[in-house]
């Protein structure tokens, strides 16, 4: 079997810790825009019978979809036997249901482009609303892999006296975990609204914290004014800057230079979005789970 990973440009150095373990040749995705912004994606055309895994991590998802359909199309016209997909960060997860008349319900939309592009999706904890598991929104095989163990071990080995705080109700499935595999305390911030424009958070036991440093946990961080919230909130209690882990680092506009101004003692992420703040490598778990779909994508009778 010949496995090859084609990464796209943005997604390089994650690519080089996925490769090896995948046991994949490398074979990167060029991708230009032509003057008037249309893509031109170019592959390694020696694909005849092969297993092709993309890696595209889609926190720009709109700019990415075409170009992604260009190239698992064009992997199967120069042979290809599978193409799936490696998207470590999965775009279009918030929108599915229609909360307003009109509106398009793209959560599973953007699921059946995916469904017809490839044969296989792995991602890393997908940011799921009312749909409770990946695979009951996907008709093709689809890993969910979990940062939880790889998060769990970087605090317990960098920050061994943490207390870790989830800063509202939906991030404490992660910061439970979390907790359970680092033996390290928790709390989930609580959120009182006494306002259109008025919301205080507060922890359940302050006292809980002394002598303790406190780590923000959130899977996804994207305007980062849930953390602020937090963090002005701990520094009313009087407690040491907190370090914030992040498992997605969207980071739009200039939350991250915001969050960094507020004075928090770290920021640190997952690789599964290129980003300064990367310090907890996800590679080997996303090969592991590739490799399964990717065998099995192409399972039949006649394999040995």
């Amino acid at each position: 079997m010949t496995r090859v990973l084609m990464p796209f440009p943005a997604d390089a150095v994650l690519a080089g810790t996925i490769n090896q373990p995948l046991q994949a040749r490398l074979a990167p995705v060029a991708w230009r825009h032509f003057p008037d912004g249309e893509s031109l994606v170019t592959l390694d055309d020696a694909l005849a019978g092969a297993d092709v895994a993309i890696l595209a991590s889609l926190r720009h998802t709109d700019a990415l979809a075409l170009p992604l359909r260009f190239a698992a199309q064009t992997a199967r016209e120069f042979g290809a036997r599978s193409v799936g997909l490696i998207a470590p960060y999965l775009g279009y997860m918030r929108q599915d249901t229609r909360f307003h008349p009109g509106e398009a319900v793209s959560t599973p939309l953007f699921a059946q482009f995916l469904e017809e592009t490839f044969d296989w999706l792995v991602t890393v904890d997908p940011h799921l609303h009312r749909v409770e598991r990946l695979q009951s929104l996907y008709r093709i095989p689809a890993a969910h892999v979990s940062a939880t163990p790889a998060v769990a071990r970087w605090i317990a080995q960098t920050v061994p006296d943490a207390v870790l705080i989830g800063p509202d109700s939906e991030s404490e499935q992660w910061v439970a975990g979390i907790a359970a595999r680092s033996g390290m305390p928790y709390q989930v911030l609580a959120k009182e609204r006494h306002g259109d424009y008025d919301v205080r958070v507060s922890l359940p036991d302050p006292a809980a914290l002394a002598g303790r440093t406190p780590v923000l946990i959130d899977d996804i961080v994207s305007s980062g004014r849930t953390i602020l919230e937090t963090h002005t909130h701990l520094r009313r209690l009087s407690l040491p800057p907190p370090l914030l882990v992040a498992i997605h680092p969207v980071f739009a506009g200039d939350a991250y230079t915001r969050l960094q101004e507020a004075g928090l003692a770290r920021i640190v992420s997952t690789d599964t979005i290129p980003h300064p703040s990367n310090a907890i490598a996800l590679g080997a778990d996303l090969a592991a789970a590739a490799s399964i779909l990717m065998a099995a994508s192409t399972d039949s009778p006649e394999d040995p």
